[in-house]
């Protein structure tokens, strides 16, 4: 049986190229707490796309609001 090493690498251009097409969420939440005291709390959600990805998807999940009529 033999092994096939695949050597297939990206550069740093695709990597990125890759990230705005299709996004990417990082979602973070840090409680520091001494003897049962809550001394600071973060949640951090950071969203990384591209304008049109962004968009297209919160268009799909309705975050996008509609323009308002003018009276």
């Amino acid at each position: 049986m033999a092994v096939e090493h695949v050597n297939a690498s990206s550069s740093l251009a695709e990597v990125i190229d890759r990230i705005l097409d299709k996004g990417i969420v990082i979602d973070a939440w840090v409680r520091v707490s001494l003897v049962g005291i809550e001394l600071l709390a973060i949640e951090a959600r950071v969203v990384i796309a591209s304008v049109d990805t962004y968009l297209k998807y919160a268009e799909a999940v309705g975050l996008t609001a509609a323009p308002a009529l003018p009276a």
